[in-house]
């Protein structure tokens, strides 16, 4: 079920962001990620309209949306390739009728997800923070 992100999923979403980035972004330091808990915690959940995928009474994905950008979806890394990310992004593209998204060129299989759900490069850019490249992907829906 998606339901509206509240604040008794904090700590849950937080969780499944730092495995999924780690996991995800083996290319960029675990520390990097771990660094990043706090800024997650206070500036960008609050700063986004997030919604949470909840399984059997628990949080095990989410999406993050800031304006019409997908600032943010991941999922429980061992639930990863069971249809949360799909039904996720079919949610967040209900919400918008256009989205937008990065995504590091190295994290191969989440560019590759993306074009499989009608997102298309739009444009490339280096990311500040970590100095990879990624891509700017877009959506009408």
């Amino acid at each position: 079920m998606i339901r509206k992100y509240n604040e008794q999923d904090l700590e849950a979403v937080l969780d499944i962001w730092l495995k999924a980035s780690v996991k995800a972004h083996d290319f960029v330091d675990a520390e990097f990620w771990q660094s990043q808990v706090e800024n997650m915690r206070n500036i960008y959940i609050p700063a986004s309209e997030t919604y949470v995928f909840e399984r059997d009474s628990e949080v095990v994905g989410f999406y993050a949306l800031h304006e019409n950008m997908l600032a943010a979806i991941f999922i429980e890394p061992e639930l990863q390739g069971r249809g949360i990310g799909k039904m996720l992004i079919a949610h967040a593209k209900a919400q918008r009728s256009q989205l937008t998204l990065s995504v590091y060129k190295e994290n191969v299989s989440s560019y590759q997800f993306y074009l499989s759900q009608g997102f298309a490069v739009l444009s490339e850019q280096t990311d500040e923070h970590t100095g990879h490249p990624e891509y700017i992907m877009g959506s009408a829906t």
